[in-house]
Formats: C-alpha cells, structure tokens, sequence
C-alpha cells in the first residue's frame, strides 16, 4: 500500500512539473509573438514618419498627380488605425493598398525627371525601400512566430494546459491580395 501511495504521488508530482513545462514554455511562445509584433511596430511607425515628407517632396513637382498621393496618405492613415487598434487582418489589408500606392507613386515618379534627381527625394526612396524590405523580413519573422505559437497549443499535451488556461491562437499578417500580383503600371502612363 505504502509503495502504491508513493507510485502515485510521485506520478502527481511528475504530472505537475510537465505542466509547469509546458506552461512556460506557452508563456514565452506567447511572449515572442508579442516580441515580433513590436518589431514590426517599430518599423511602421519609422514609415509612417517618413510618408509625409516623401509625399511634401513629390507635391512640388507632380502637380497633377494628386490622386496619386492622396491615396498613398489615406493608405497611411488606414495602416496606422489598424496598428493602432491591433488589428492584424486589417492590418494586413492596409499594409497591400499602402505598398501597392507606394509602388504606383514611384512608377509615376519616373516621369518626372527632376523629382528624380532631387536629393532629398533619392534619401526618401531609399529609406522607405530599406524599410520595406524590413518590414517584410519581420513579418516573416512574425508569421514563423504566430505559426509555432499556434502549432504548439493545439499539439498534445500542450492543447490540455492551453484550453485550461484560455491561450487563444495568434492571427497570421497576411497582406491582401493585390500585395501578391503584379503592378499593373500601364494606367499610370495613360
């Protein structure tokens, strides 16, 4: 009886420890999903300061395409409500029409032989262009992240500790679909 008694004791406290485990291992999954989501913050808010001066640069030499630049701004304004309300679907959303206005904005620059050659403007491509190419590497970082995250707490053992304590499933930044196709260029020169 003595032997039986201390079987499942000793079972009760490995069964403990496991959950401890595999709580904290949730808790830092859950943390590096935040972690990368910050990150990526950091860079959105960095193009976001940029957005204005690039657009004040091009006003003064692409006076008749306001449409252009409006809708690179209203773009702007849609990725930094979602940012700030935290809301990744349309985050994702935003972040396709900003990329697909910033795009259209610099095939129409072409046009525009000294807007081109104008210092600042060569800074202000450059910079927004650096910073693209890290937002999409962090959001692949974020994404890889999200994914662990949700894989590990519908895995068992790990799903039992997850439902029990209600860790909710991390949302993908996936961009729309107009992100994934080709730019269409051809109405910009029309």
């Amino acid at each position: 009886m003595l032997i039986f008694l201390a079987v499942v004791f000793a079972s009760i406290i490995i069964l403990l420890v496991y959950g401890v485990v595999i709580y904290n291992r949730l808790v830092s999954l859950k943390h590096a999903v935040s972690q990368a989501w910050s990150n990526i913050e950091v860079l959105l808010k960095q193009r976001h300061d940029e957005l204005p001066k690039l657009v004040e640069v091009c006003k003064r030499y692409m006076k008749f395409e306001q449409d252009t630049l409006e809708k690179v701004m209203q773009a702007r304004s849609s990725v930094f409500h979602a940012q700030q309300q935290g809301d990744v679907a349309r985050l994702g959303q935003a972040e396709g029409q900003l990329r697909q206005g910033l795009m259209n904005l610099f095939a129409v620059a072409e046009s525009y032989p000294e807007l081109k050659a104008d210092r600042y403007f060569l800074h202000l491509e450059s910079r927004i262009t650096q910073l693209e190419e890290a937002i999409a590497d962090r959001r692949e970082f974020y994404n890889a992240t999200v994914n662990q995250n949700n894989v590990r707490i519908e895995q068992f053992p790990d799903v039992v500790i997850a439902r029990w304590l209600r860790f909710e499933p991390a949302k993908l930044l996936e961009f729309a679909a107009e992100e994934k196709s080709d730019v269409q260029l051809a109405p910009l020169f029309d």
